[in-house]
């Protein structure tokens, strides 16, 4: 259809007008989503990175106190302590919230020393058991690194998420919709302009 055929009414452009108005501020809250987004993603990513440097220590110490327990005690006693615990750490999942992203928050139950954790203290020694607190730690250490890494993922992916449909409005929606609104303002003076000249060759 020719564009000089196409009428378009008052009640078109109002609507097209709320349109914009409304991606406008759906713009301008997916803006703000996106930067606190970024701002949250890169304090989570502080934590991460600490939390991989003192895993990194703890681990290294927790290996240097085993290997004197073995030294020590010998590989036959470690190892038949090892066979004799039983109850694993529970893992629990639940879930926060960070800006409208659900990622998961991990617990556990810590094992305590000596009879909850299979053995008593007399099959024990101090350099075992500081080597079993030592890993205890780096177990602890372990889950809070895979809670928080696993929360930046999950905030990576919304801030894609969230930058792709910025991008849309900002480059796509919200351009398209203005030239509409434009062409059908112009269409409507036009009309109107044609409507005033008709008027007057009637009253001639």
């Amino acid at each position: 259809m020719a564009a000089e055929n196409i009428k378009p009414t008052r009640s078109e452009l109002m609507k097209l007008k709320t349109r914009i108005k409304l991606a406008k501020s759906g713009y301008n809250l997916l803006k703000k989503k996106r930067d606190g987004l970024i701002l949250e993603f890169f304090e989570i990513l502080k934590q991460a990175k600490t939390l991989r440097q003192e895993l990194t220590e703890e681990y290294k110490e927790a290996l240097g106190k085993i290997n004197v327990a073995r030294t020590v005690e010998g590989d036959m006693v470690l190892t038949s302590l090892s066979l004799a615990v039983k109850n694993a750490p529970e893992i629990t999942l639940q879930q926060k919230n960070i800006m409208g992203v659900v990622v998961p928050k991990i617990g556990h139950e810590k094992q305590e020393q000596g009879f909850d954790r299979g053995y008593g203290t007399i099959a024990s020694s101090a350099l075992i058991d500081e080597s079993t607190d030592a890993f205890q730690e780096v177990v602890e250490k372990v889950i809070k690194a895979a809670e928080v890494e696993t929360a930046i993922k999950k905030l990576l992916q919304e801030i894609e998420k969230t930058k792709r449909r910025v991008n849309a409005l900002e480059f796509e929606v919200i351009p398209r919709m203005e030239e509409q609104r434009k062409f059908i303002q112009m269409r409507l003076d036009e009309m109107e302009r044609e409507s005033v000249f008709r008027l007057k060759r009637i009253k001639k």
